[in-house]
């Protein structure tokens, strides 16, 4: 694969997430392994939308383990219902904190955190993973994110967990 040189353009979130999920179906859908797949997702999510962090938990036992990533260093393991990515695994859902601060038990990786979305990657009912995205700015996640991280998080799951 060469460089790639992502043509999203306009100020509507929906209107750049639908770009970004087009541009990047032919990257995840040619995938098969789970450790490339997820660094270039995070990478790509970073490089275009400028979050803080994006990176994937992968479910190993009863913690998650911290896979490939961009962004400042992290957690390497995170127990089951702990911190908001314990917390999504547990309830197997996708989780919104527009202050971090605010949340019971948040796992403080990084003080430049201010927002989090934690999207659980679903297989047969079981969570596989999680995609944790951090922002520097309060309330800076919303339900069309969630929306459209979830249909990202779905194809992923089809891709390497068929």
């Amino acid at each position: 694969m060469g460089e790639v040189v992502w043509d999203i353009q306009g100020s509507d979130k929906g209107c750049r997430y639908r770009q970004f999920l087009e541009q990047m179906k032919p990257f995840v859908e040619g995938e098969r392994y789970e450790i490339p797949l997820m660094g270039n997702v995070s990478a790509a999510l970073k490089e275009v939308f400028g979050f803080l962090w994006v990176g994937f938990y992968v479910v190993h036992g009863e913690k998650l383990l911290l896979g490939p990533f961009q962004g400042p260093m992290a957690c390497s393991e995170i127990k089951w219902g702990r911190g908001v990515c314990g917390t999504a695994w547990k309830e197997k859902r996708t989780l919104i904190v527009p202050d971090v601060d605010q949340f019971p038990g948040h796992i403080a990786c990084s003080s430049r955190s201010r927002s989090e979305i934690v999207v659980p990657l679903m297989k047969n009912g079981s969570v596989c993973a999680v995609l944790d995205i951090d922002s520097e700015e309060k309330d800076f996640f919303d339900d069309v994110d969630g929306a459209y991280l979830e249909e990202l998080a779905n194809i992923i799951v089809k891709t390497i967990y068929p």
